[in-house]
């Protein structure tokens, strides 16, 4: 809504809700009518929500990804933060012994953090260890 004009090319907006804050003058230029759209063109703006699939009982939460590591006060051991496969369930933060398929996922976890040059070092490393035991087949004692 125009609150005032500021001269021919300006005008002073009465903003609301999360823009109260942001400046409320504006070229005339930007200004345009309001109108309401119409709901027989733009049907599928008010679009109910999709519903999402429960799971049924005794169906396990398959476990897809480990992405945050924590150690809580008092305690040696450690929490994940685990992402599941189905949609309906948020991320929790659970004991390395609660995750099925835990210690796959956490050297995954653990392998995507490390530096790209150890990475690469490992890689060569463990490929030179294997040239050099393919080379000794090869030398006659």
């Amino acid at each position: 809504m125009i609150k005032e004009l500021h001269g021919p090319n300006a005008v002073q907006l009465e903003l609301t809700g999360e823009v109260v804050n942001k400046q409320p003058n504006f070229p005339v230029s930007l200004i345009k009518p309001y109108s309401s759209s119409d709901k027989e063109l733009f049907s599928l703006r008010n679009k109910p929500p999709l519903e999402v699939p429960h799971l049924e009982e005794g169906e396990e939460q398959k476990t897809v990804k480990v992405h945050k590591e924590r150690r809580t006060r008092n305690k040696k051991e450690r929490e994940y933060l685990v992402r599941y496969r189905n949609p309906t369930q948020e991320d929790k933060w659970l004991l390395l012994k609660d995750i099925t398929n835990g210690d796959k996922l956490l050297r995954r976890f653990r392998h995507e953090r490390r530096p790209e040059e150890y990475k690469i070092k490992h890689y060569c490393a463990s490929r030179l260890k294997d040239s050099i035991e393919e080379i000794g087949k090869w030398i006659i004692p």
